[in-house]
Formats: C-alpha cells, structure tokens, sequence
C-alpha cells in the first residue's frame, strides 16, 4: 500500500507517524531480542539446564510476537503481501464499516430520548445570554449575522425581487378597488372630525399666501372689464376682490361655524358615501389609479423601490457604526442580559431548543447518519487505512509488545508446570 508522503501529512499526522515508527520498533526490538535469546538458550542448555527454562520462555515469547504481529497487521494490509483470508479487513470492509458506524450513532446516539436527557441537563439559555451579554460577542453576532444578510442580498437577482414586489404591488395594491375602502376611511374621518386641523393649515396657508402675494391679484379681475371702464375702477376691482379674499379667509379661520367649513364637511361627507356606493365616482377613482400606475411605471416603481431599498440595506449592513448594526448589537446585548436573569424566559428558550433539536434528530437522524456511511465510502480504501493506522496504530504496536511478554510468560508457565509433572525428562 503506497503511503502518503510526509510533506502532505498535517503537523499532528506527522507526529503520530513518528510514534508509530518508534512503537514498530520497540516491538520488533522485543521479538529480535526473544529470538537471539532463544538461539543461545537453545545452544547452551545441554550444558547449563537452567537455560531450558530461558528456551521455553523464548519460545513462548516469539510465538506470541508474531501472533499479535500477524493480528495487528491483518488490520491493514496483507501480512507479507500474502492474500491471506480475513486479512486487509479495514481496506476490504472500508463500505461496510461506515455503514456499521453510521448504524451505531444513528440507534445509540440520534435517538430522542438521548437528546432530549441531555439537552434537559443543559442550561443552554443562561449559557447562551451569558455569552451573549458580552458586548463584545454581540457584536461579532451582529457582524456575522450582517455578513450573512449582505450575501444574500448580492445573491439575489434584481429581476426577480423586482417581479415579485411589481406582482405584490398588483396584487395587493392595484388589483383591489380602491373606492370602497378610501370611503370608509374618509367617512370616519369626517365623523371623529379629524379633518378640520388640516381645513385650518388649509386656510393658514392660502392666508399667509394672500398676505405676501396682493401684487398676483393685479389685472387678475379688471383685465377683463370693458376697455371703456376708467383705470381708476380697474384698481378699485382688483384691490376689492383682494380685500374680499383676506376677509374670508380670515373669517373661515376666525369661525369654526364658518358655512365654509360646513360645506367643506358636506362635501367630503358625499365623497365618501360616492366613493362606497357610487359607481360612477367608483369609476372615476379607478380609471385614475390606472392611468398612474400604468404597467411601465409600476415596474419602475418596484425597480426603484428595490434598488433604493437594497443600496440602503448593504451600506447599513456593511457599516459598523450604522443604526442598523448599533441596534442589532444592543438588541442582542440585551437578549443575552434578559436570559441570563429571566428564569422564565430561560425555561421557554430551553423548551424550544430541545423541542426543535428532539424534531430533527426523530425526523433527520436517518438521513444525519448517512452523512457517516457516505463519508467514509467516498474515502480512498488506502488513504482510509493509512489514516486509522496512525491513529490507533502506536496503541497496536502495545499489543505486540504485550504479546511477546505474556507469551514469554505462558511459555515459562507451562514449561515449568510441565516440567514439575512429568519429570526431567522433558527439555
């Protein structure tokens, strides 16, 4: 199996590949050091019977080196690059340990009753407005929560938002008549006589025009008098139409009977009874509202509207100074006071999250596990393998190390319990 070159391992792969070298090692150190033992035991034992003992434990120690070398192997690779049957598992059975991993955290961990304990045990509120309350994590939620908004408002086509505000804009502002409901409104208007402030900035107004403007009503009566009528009555005309419209104007201020304003209530009163019951104003109204909002000029109104809205929204969310973000961070500033403090708010904010993650694990956990199962078959088989070894590799090379002694140990053992029962005719 080829490895990976070092230069493309992490910093931490890198290091337990080193380990595990220093492991493999040690471990083939303990099973050469069994073997010279052996040979000398085995040479000398004629001569010194002690060494039969050493032999046995030798022995015993090679055999069990070399069991748990061939198990540990079998792991990965083929020992030797020897077919072998039920050896290279992790390689050959790559799929179906992601399947069975996938499985396992699917029924053992994605179950609800396990989510809901542990959520339940977790005081995720007062956590949250804890770390919330920092003015400083406030406002990075601001920024990131900005940073979002602002994608997607880039992401957004133009042409779409602006064909879904022209389809709104017809919908509910064009389609529907617009004389009825203007009726009513005006009706309850003239009944709670709300109208009257603006009947007086009305008058107000034409008043302090009346005053600042006495030269528009020169010629504005005489120019049409007969040419023979003397200049003198043209300017008498003229100055007494002036005086008469101050005189009104300020008696209709001065008098709120004035029959002004009682025909100014009349009228508005039959307006909105036209507007609600009328056709023909009906009519009127809406042939109006068309001619202004004709077909181009609601799609540039809604591009407009858009546009404007969009450009406002991403110098808001781009600017850490804007009212936006400055609310947005003092907003969940106080959040995060609120749940650290509000017990009750504490326990809802609790109940919703453990409610919302118990849906999603009972409705998703199949497909949240299959993320497992469909990660591990895309892994390559060698790549796979290389990686779990240098995980779990060093503790491997334990059992190696483990092997060789106990087996030097059984051997001993067994030799010696042998050895005691049928006699010195054994070695």
């Amino acid at each position: 199996m080829a490895r990976t070159p070092t230069a493309l391992l992490s910093p931490a792969d890198q290091e337990r590949r080193r380990a595990l070298r220093v492991m493999k090692g040690v471990a083939l150190g303990a099973l050469l050091f069994m073997a010279v033992l052996f040979v000398i035991a085995f040479a000398l034992q004629a001569r010194f019977s002690w060494l039969a003992y050493v032999r046995a434990a030798a022995e015993g120690g090679m055999v069990g080196a070399l069991a748990d070398w061939f198990a540990v192997t079998a792991l990965f690779r083929h020992p030797l690059g020897i077919p072998i049957p039920h050896t290279a598992i992790i390689p050959s059975r790559k799929d179906e340990i992601g399947r069975t991993l996938g499985e396992f955290v699917e029924t053992e961990f994605l179950r609800a009753d396990v989510v809901r304990t542990k959520l339940e045990s977790t005081a995720i509120a007062a956590r949250l407005g804890e770390w919330l309350s920092d003015p400083a994590h406030a406002e990075r939620v601001a920024a990131e929560g900005s940073a979002m908004a602002a994608g997607v408002l880039r992401a957004l086509s133009d042409d779409d938002v602006q064909g879904v505000i022209e389809d709104l804009a017809r919908q509910h502002l064009i389609g529907p008549d617009w004389g009825p409901p203007l009726g009513s409104w005006l009706e309850r208007i003239v009944a709670s006589g709300a109208h009257h402030n603006a009947v007086d900035l009305a008058a107000e107004n034409i008043g302090s025009w009346l005053d600042h403007n006495r030269e528009a009503f020169g010629g504005l009566v005489s120019r049409r008098l007969p040419g023979w009528v003397p200049g003198l009555a043209h300017r008498l005309v003229d100055d007494t139409v002036y005086n008469e419209a101050v005189k009104f104007v300020a008696a209709v201020r001065a008098d709120a009977q004035h029959p002004a304003r009682h025909a100014i209530d009349g009228y508005l009163a039959r307006l909105a009874d036209g507007l609600q019951h009328d056709p023909a104003t009906i009519g009127r109204l809406e042939d109006a509202k068309s001619a202004v909002f004709d077909s181009p000029r609601v799609r540039e109104l809604a591009a407009q509207a858009w546009n404007t809205a969009k450009s406002g929204l991403l110098d808001a969310l781009g600017d850490p100074a804007s009212g936006l973000r400055t609310r947005a961070t003092a907003a969940l500033a106080d959040v995060g006071a609120r749940l650290t403090t509000d017990a009750a708010l504490q326990r809802r904010v609790d109940g919703w999250v453990t409610d919302a993650a118990v849906f999603l694990v009972d409705r998703y956990r199949h497909d949240i596990a299959s993320i497992i199962t469909d990660t591990v078959s895309r892994w390559d088989a060698a790549e796979t393998t290389e990686k779990i070894e240098l995980m779990v590799g060093r503790d491997l090379q334990y059992i190696r190390l483990n092997g060789t002694v106990v087996g030097a140990l059984a051997g001993l053992a067994i030799f010696t319990i042998a050895h005691a029962l049928i006699g010195q005719g054994l070695g």
